[in-house]
């Protein structure tokens, strides 16, 4: 059952395009009936691996903007990290109902700037990437707390912010994520964070399943389907929101 999970998810990402986080922490919080901080520790480490096999082919085709990236990092990651340390104290603190009404609402946030995501990148005259750590310091902060945020957050700072080619967005938005995902991870799994045997048979599913969405992506057209998961998401983060506002 979480093998197929880690497949399907896997499969939807690369077909999509849809952060791997904003999909896998809502199937393990409503589905697998995980804690929210283990749920997220668990959903950014899958994420990291899964996209780190995605990672080498965006490299080989020069599609990252390497100066871009290190200033998305240099606020993304101190983010992350601040993010997963504030998820960590809230579940000490027994805030579980905070928890979820802000997780749902992260959810819910991320997978609308997915339904409203242009295809293609937008043009800009002028470069305003060095206000980009500024930027990416709140999306590191929701990534490290949710699992939710860098995909679609971060190719909308880069449409936005830079003149980067559709391209570059996607390769540099794709390492942004990956870096953000392995840091904030890292510290959930420090922390004791992670399911290890939930994440050993995610990745079970979730290797072949993101190799196997990279080649359909080249076949089948995706649009309505990234919409339809985008509203789906929204579903679950209501969802996550409502159990949080009435949990005791």
């Amino acid at each position: 059952m979480t093998a197929l999970a880690g497949l399907l998810i896997a499969l939807i990402i690369g077909l999509t395009g849809i952060g791997g986080g904003v999909l896998t922490a809502p199937v393990l919080l409503i589905f697998l009936g995980m804690p929210a901080p283990q749920a997220v520790g668990t959903a950014l480490v899958f994420v990291a691996v899964v996209k780190l096999f995605a990672a080498p082919l965006f490299v080989v085709r020069k599609q990252v903007n390497y100066r871009v990236l290190a200033l998305l990092l240099a606020g993304g990651m101190p983010g992350a990290l601040l993010g997963s340390i504030f998820l960590t104290q809230l579940h000490k603190k027994g805030s579980s109902g905070l928890m979820l009404v802000l997780l749902g609402a992260i959810i819910v946030t991320s997978a609308a700037a997915n339904f409203f995501r242009k295809n293609g990148a937008e043009r800009h005259a002028q470069d305003k990437s060095k206000r980009l750590p500024w930027v990416s310091f709140p999306i590191g902060i929701e990534v490290g707390f949710s699992s939710a945020g860098a995909g679609a957050l971060g190719s909308l700072a880069l449409m936005h912010w830079t003149t980067l080619t559709s391209a570059e967005i996607v390769g540099t938005d794709i390492m942004f994520g990956l870096g953000l995902s392995a840091a904030a991870g890292s510290m959930h799994l420090s922390a004791g964070g992670v399911d290890t045997e939930v994440l050993r048979w995610l990745l079970a599913g979730g290797v072949p399943g993101a190799l196997a969405g990279a080649w359909l992506a080249t076949i089948f057209p995706t649009r309505l389907l990234r919409k339809g998961l985008a509203v789906w998401l929204i579903c679950l983060g209501v969802n996550l929101f409502y159990r949080g506002l009435t949990a005791s």
